[in-house]
């Protein structure tokens, strides 16, 4: 097994209640349709995740909704408190517990996401975004190690990385 990781930063949510808890933001209308728009291109890969490890946050659970719809997707869905605002290293760890999942998605926030993007990477794509990681990007990262407990940094190699500019749904 060649492990797949699909790692999708949540779409944009919506400021328009400044009273509302952060962990309850939604998605502004541009964040659902970069979403749908994620969901699509994942779609027109044909890459379809067997198990998918995600913050609990209102908006990756609305990213994930809409991305899934688009994608026609089945998976196994774990909400995780653990990657509200995680850190890399959080995130690398719950990442090796994926078990036998060959594709996983996984979806986070920043900083910690772009962290994690960059720390996973053997070497960074061309794209000038990938760095700071924009609300909706995703890459798809593909390992030579047989299982997720292999996983590790600078292990990953970025197969696909795409914002929502860059399918005009920005």
């Amino acid at each position: 097994m060649s492990p797949v990781l699909i790692l999708i930063r949540h779409a944009k949510s919506s400021w328009d209640n400044p009273e509302i808890d952060d962990h309850d933001r939604p998605l502004n209308a541009r964040g659902r349709r970069s979403a749908v728009a994620i969901g699509a291109w994942l779609a027109q890969l044909r890459r379809r995740p067997d198990l998918v490890l995600s913050s609990d946050s209102e908006r990756t659970r609305e990213t994930w909704a809409l991305v899934e719809r688009e994608l026609g997707s089945n998976a196994e869905v774990n909400w995780l408190g653990a990657l509200y605002h995680a850190g890399a290293q959080t995130m690398l760890d719950i990442l090796k517990g994926a078990g036998s999942a060959k594709t996983v998605a996984m979806l986070g926030h920043n900083p910690g996401i772009a962290d994690f993007a960059n720390m996973l990477a053997r070497a960074e794509p061309a794209h000038p975004r990938f760095h700071d990681y924009p609300t909706a990007a995703t890459s798809v990262f593909t390992f030579e190690a047989g299982d997720w407990a292999r996983v590790d940094w600078g292990t990953g190699k970025v197969a696909e990385f795409i914002t929502p500019r860059d399918l005009d749904a920005d």
